[in-house]
């Protein structure tokens, strides 16, 4: 019976440990790693010695997806081309049966195009930024956690602080979703121009692959490279622009904002075959800023559409 209680007692802080952990890794895999791992400690923990649950539990998960991130850095240094964090791919229309997940990505803080920024930090730094300015935890804890000093605690923030104030604004979903329409109608015309309208000046197109497949390993910047990349794409597969359903791809909402689904295609008739990938954007001033293109299976874990 208390150990009944004890599990739901857990459950009831599971969205906001997946958030926190989420946050701290960008990677569902450790996320949900680091939140099961929460959950054997709390076990065998004295229940007599936690005062606040939720508290308690937020330590203890971000002292593990420190050693995470920790590791992640080291991983990073042999990683072959760019590191984008893992997404949280879920369908269009919130499923039946409650995900966590879902919940995660409501937060305008787990946009993608704001995880890119925090993966620009270090790991000190960025567990003193999310945990301070995104839930609120007090740089006591957050000090005790990394085991230095309040004031060395507040001074990584402060410095996380300035590097996150780079991510763009978040937009509407509705913005958003209009934003994507008009590049991949530009894109389906075949006429540069018109995909190149669809694009922020200075648009960035990042590709993550680990080395799995053939892709960019350097940033592509400049609407003018990203409107030839995206049509050369297109020429390369063969696909017939009159019927854009040739790519096998679905509208999907990635980290709470839609993108694509690019489904595996064997190759035939001499055109290559291409694996699994995730298409998301960013948006600025109503045109796509951003375009990330996940294709390491390895980070393509937080798929959750239905087949």
């Amino acid at each position: 019976m208390v150990a009944a209680l004890l599990a739901d007692l857990f459950e009831s802080h599971r969205a906001h440990l997946l958030s926190v952990a989420y946050r701290l890794t960008g990677s569902v895999a450790d996320a949900e790693d680091a939140v099961q791992e929460s959950w054997l400690r709390l076990a065998t923990a004295r229940q007599s010695e936690i005062e606040d649950m939720r508290a308690w539990l937020t330590t203890v998960v971000s002292r593990i997806c420190l050693d995470r991130l920790r590791s992640a850095a080291a991983r990073r240094e042999s990683y072959v081309g760019q590191w984008l964090p893992e997404p949280i791919v879920t369908a269009r229309k919130p499923s039946g049966a409650p995900d966590p997940l879902e919940a995660v990505v409501r937060k305008q803080d787990c946009r993608l195009a704001a995880l890119v920024v925090l993966e620009s930090l270090t790991p000190p730094q960025r567990v003193a930024f999310v945990l301070h300015d995104g839930f609120a935890v007090p740089f006591e804890e957050i000090a005790d956690i990394l085991d230095i000093s309040v004031e060395a605690a507040r001074q990584l923030a402060t410095r996380a602080r300035k590097a996150a104030a780079r991510s763009p604004e978040p937009v509407s979903d509705a913005e958003h979703a209009a934003a994507v329409q008009k590049l991949l109608e530009a894109l389906y015309s075949g006429d540069i121009e018109q995909v190149v309208a669809a694009l922020h000046p200075d648009a960035v197109f990042i590709a993550d692959s680990g080395g799995t497949t053939r892709t960019a390993l350097n940033s592509v910047v400049g609407a003018e490279k990203l409107a030839r990349l995206g049509l050369g794409l297109l020429r390369k597969y063969d696909v017939d622009l009159a019927d854009p359903s040739e790519l096998e791809s679905e509208f999907v909402d990635v980290n709470g904002q839609l993108g694509l689904l690019l489904h595996e295609r064997g190759p035939r008739d001499g055109i290559p075959g291409s694996p699994t990938r995730v298409l998301a954007f960013t948006v600025t001033d109503g045109l796509i800023s951003g375009a990330y293109d996940l294709v390491n299976p390895a980070k393509l874990k937080g798929i959750r559409v239905p087949h």
